[in-house]
C-alpha cells in the first residue's frame, strides 16, 4: 500500500512524505502540540498510519513526545525554519528594490510570527533621510501597517484575542489602543486593499502596507518614509505597484 510503503501517488509525488508534512502543518496549526487521536481525526487517516508517521518525525527530531503524551513540534525545525526565514528575505529583495527605484522610499516584508511581527528584508531608501528598520526586529502588529494588513486577513475573532494577549501600548500620540476603533481600521483595509501608519510606531513616520496573498506564512510589504514625502499622490502610486510586487512574490514562493 502507497501508505505503508512510501510508494508514488497518482500525481508522482511520494504519498507518506506528504502525509508526515500535513502532520506537521496540522500540529502547527494547532499551535504545536497535538494528540495521536487528534491527528487521526484532523487528518482521516487510520490510528496505526498515524502512530507510524508520527514516530518517524520522533525518531527524526522533527516531533518530540512531552510526558503528557501529546506531541509537539520537535526544535530540530527551528534550523529549517531560520533557514527558510532567510531564502525568504531572498526572493522578496529583488521585489523590493524594485518598489525603492519606483518610488524613491525604504521597502520592507514583515512576517506575523506568534504574536508579534518580525521583519525579514528591507531595502532602504537612496534618500539621506530614510527609514531604517533592522531585520530581524519584532514589534506588535497593532501600531504597523504591515501588522494591520496582516491582521485584516484573520477573523475578527482571532485578532481580538491577539490584542488581549499582547495589549495595544501606546507609541505615540496618533497610536490606536481602542480594540473597536482597531478593528473598524482593519475593516477599511479590508475594503481598500491595503493598511497604514499614520505615525502610530515612530512619529514623523508614515507607513503603507499590502498583505502578501496565498503566502506559505503571514506576510506583508510596505514602503515607509518621512510623513511630509509620503503624499497622497505617492500612496496612490504606490498601492498598486505593492499589489503588484506582492503577488509577484507570491507567484515565486509557490
Amino acid at each position: 500500500m502507497a501508505e505503508e510503503n512510501g510508494t508514488k501517488g497518482r500525481s508522482g509525488s511520494v504519498q507518506s512524505i506528504e502525509r508526515a508534512f500535513g502532520l506537521l502543518e496540522m500540529m502547527a496549526d494547532a499551535g504545536g502540540m497535538m494528540g495521536l487521536s487528534q491527528l487521526a481525526a484532523a487528518s482521516g487517516l487510520p490510528l496505526p498510519t498515524i502512530h507510524r508517521l508520527v514516530r518517524t518525525l520522533v525518531d527524526l527530531g522533527y516531533v518530540r513526545q512531552e510526558p503528557s503524551r501529546q506531541y509537539v513540534l520537535g526544535p530540530k525545525l527551528i534550523r529549517l525554519g531560520e533557514t527558510s526565514s532567510h531564502m525568504l528575505s531572498v526572493w522578496a529583495r529583488p521585489h523590493l528594490a524594485r518598489l525603492v527605484d519606483e518610488l524613491g522610499e525604504s521597502a520592507n516584508m514583515a512576517m506575523l510570527d506568534g504574536d508579534q511581527i518580525v521583519y525579514l528584508a528591507q531595502v532602504q531608501s537612496r534618500h539621506s533621510m530614510r527609514m531604517f528598520t533592522e531585520v530581524g526586529r519584532r514589534v506588535l502588529p497593532h501600531c504597523t501597517a504591515v501588522g494591520k494588513a496582516i491582521l485584516a486577513q484573520l477573523r475578527e475573532a482571532e485578532v481580538r484575542d491577539l490584542l488581549q494577549r499582547t495589549g495595544m501600548p501606546k507609541h505615540t500620540e496618533t497610536t490606536i489602543t481602542d480594540v473597536d476603533e482597531f478593528t473598524a481600521q482593519l475593516h477599511k483595509a479590508q475594503q481598500k486593499g491595503y493598511a497604514t501608519d499614520e505615525g502610530e510606531q515612530e512619529l514623523g513616520v508614515r507607513c503603507i502596507a499590502v498583505a502578501v496573498p496565498d503566502a506559505p506564512s503571514r506576510l506583508a510589504m510596505s514602503i515607509s518614509g518621512p510623513a511630509g514625502r509620503m503624499s497622497e499622490d505617492l500612496v496612490n502610486q504606490a498601492v498598486p505597484l505593492l499589489t503588484q510586487a506582492a503577488q509577484a512574490l507570491s507567484d515565486d514562493l509557490r
